[in-house]
């Protein structure tokens, strides 16, 4: 369901022509001073060799894509005088090949990956790192990249993600300021039902459940037919679960591993008497039949079958980051509009919050050297991973070349973000037409912050397929400073590399555990009165407080601590 999600997620930013894909993982052009990277290049900071440099280049080719005659990939020979010789794998079994190659020996000269498919994780970083294949940037950054450099200076974000606890940088993310991927866990609700009923839109969890037995009882599509599904989801991958939103009212549900920081502290949610509460609420939805049974258990196609159902719309609300992972949102689509945002509701005790995560920051890398590259080599890769770190190369790699994919803002033109200055719009493709082949797509992605992504061009009307990233945009703006004042940073979170295995497996077998009885919790499996002291129990058996404190470890060495 990963590559479901991340094709979805593509959907949104071709539709709002701020990305050629996504990803849970954007910037604006500016001086090489600030935030945004700078126009000026680094192509002329030293004389290159007078012949092409050959560099062997390990890399994710998408579709739609070939990147040996790609358009981007002329370009940047030319501009950076390479001749690259490409071992293009295909996302299905890049991370195996990648791991492959590695351990073979036989690696390249440079790995150029894709986030959303495969990269370097944290743990690869180090230990590649410390064996000597993988080499330390930090010099070549210095010396060669004033626009990376810049960023680091600037982005303290940027820096934790990049920067490995012995001071080394073996390898650089791609860093996408996504707004509404950053919140990830919303509620879409039918609108047009709220009004066939007379109904408001909710804001407690009271209101929403009074809402979902409307939508059972109340006949809101108008057929004489009791074939409303009040509320549904679907169980695969981040953002699509039903229980996140819900939880959000009594205590706050990260939707991945379940962490709670206070007063620095690192802890678990699904131990507190809140979590218990959450799941009797949950549950009182599920006994009356308010909740689609499938959402515990469908994956994405059946979920859309629900959203897309043919005779009748049937979906009252539906779990995920945007609309389209459950309804069509093409061009003449009948039900897309009617599904709008429920801001995050408000508890029993007043708790109303939102998860909120890095902005599709996953940690690791997807641009690493290897020692196999010759100084030349080196120079070449980090001035043309440099020249993506300003906004005409960011465009040119990501979205394809200007006049091909994207063009210079026309006069009354307006920005995504309010009060931003326009700076790149983006050429719809024709329908029929050939793929383009002129930019290389998520292998593209370097460095996106919010200010980039919010200088392209975005029509108005919400509910236009174009303009789709406005829609979500506006959405995300009501879960916006819901997130706790405290939040544990585990997407950035450097681990002792000691402790990177023996975590790895705390972690899926503790989240798996909480999950699995929350199900059982909420079906009724389980007794929330006669079975949670051992639920307890047994998170303590599976060593959550060992889990807890390798965290803590890693947190307190971390430069989020204050």
């Amino acid at each position: 369901m990963k590559k479901r999600i991340v094709s979805l997620l593509a959907l949104v930013l071709i539709a709002s022509m701020v990305l050629a894909a996504c990803s849970k993982n954007n910037n604006d052009g500016g001086k090489s001073s600030s935030s945004a990277p700078s126009d000026s290049g680094s192509s002329a900071v030293s004389e290159q060799p007078s012949g092409p440099v050959k560099i062997k280049m390990f890399a994710v080719q998408e579709p739609n894509i070939d990147l040996a005659t790609n358009k981007f990939t002329k370009f940047a020979e030319e501009k950076f005088n390479i001749k690259f010789t490409f071992e293009a794998v295909p996302s299905d079994g890049a991370k195996e090949k990648r791991q492959i190659s590695l351990a073979s020996g036989d690696y390249p000269d440079a790995y150029m990956l894709t986030a959303y498919v495969d990269q370097f994780s944290q743990a690869d970083l180090l230990k590649y790192g410390k064996q000597g294949v993988l080499i330390p940037l930090n010099d070549l950054i210095k010396e060669y990249a004033p626009n990376i450099q810049a960023a680091l200076d600037s982005n303290a974000d940027l820096k934790a993600f990049s920067v490995a606890p012995d001071g080394n940088i073996y390898g650089l993310p791609a860093y996408t300021q996504c707004f509404h991927c950053s919140y990830p866990n919303k509620m879409w609700i039918n609108t047009k039902w709220l009004d066939n009923l007379k109904l408001e839109m909710p804001k407690t969890t009271e209101d929403f459940k009074k809402v979902l037995e409307a939508f059972k009882n109340g006949d809101p599509n108008q057929n004489g037919a009791k074939d409303e599904v009040p509320l549904s989801g679907s169980t695969e991958d981040f953002g699509v679960r039903v229980v996140p939103f819900l939880m959000n009212a009594f205590v706050y549900d990260d939707d991945r591993n379940h962490l709670l920081l206070q007063d620095g502290k690192v802890g678990s949610a699904a131990t507190t008497e809140a979590w218990k509460q959450g799941l009797t609420y949950i549950k009182s939805l599920y006994d009356e039949g308010l909740i689609d049974p499938g959402a515990f258990t469908q994956n994405a196609e059946a979920f859309k079958k629900i959203g897309e159902n043919g005779d009748a719309q049937i979906l009252g609300a539906g779990a995920g980051m945007h609309p389209a992972i459950f309804v069509n949102i093409d061009v003449g689509n009948k039900n897309s509009k009617d599904y709008n945002p429920v801001t995050p509701l408000i508890g029993p005790s007043g708790q109303s919050l939102a998860t909120h995560d890095g902005g599709g920051v996953s940690p690791g890398a997807k641009f690493a050297l290897t020692n196999k590259a010759s100084k030349e080599a080196q120079i070449s890769m980090i001035r043309l991973v440099d020249y993506m770190f300003t906004t005409e190369g960011q465009t040119n790699a990501a979205s394809g070349l200007e006049g091909i994919d994207w063009r210079k803002p026309k006069d009354g033109e307006v920005a995504l973000g309010e009060g931003v200055t326009p700076q790149v719009a983006t050429i719809p493709a024709v329908e029929g037409e050939a793929p383009r082949n002129a930019g290389w797509s998520g292998m593209g992605h370097f460095y996106m912050p919010k200010e980039y992504r919010d200088s392209f061009v975005q029509g108005t009307d919400i509910y236009e397929s174009a303009n789709y990233e406005r829609r979500l945009y506006q959405a995300t703006l009501l879960y916006q400073g819901h997130e706790p004042k405290e939040l544990f940073p585990l997407w950035a979170i450097w681990l002792d590399p000691a402790d990177v295995d023996e975590a790895s497996i705390l972690q899926t077998n503790i989240r798996t555990f909480i999950d699995e009885n929350a199900l059982q919790f909420i079906t009724g499996h389980k007794k929330l009165d006669k079975d949670w002291d051992g639920y307890i129990k047994g998170l303590s058996d599976l060593k959550l407080g060992r889990y807890l404190e390798i965290l803590q470890k890693a947190y307190d060495g971390s430069t989020f601590k204050k």
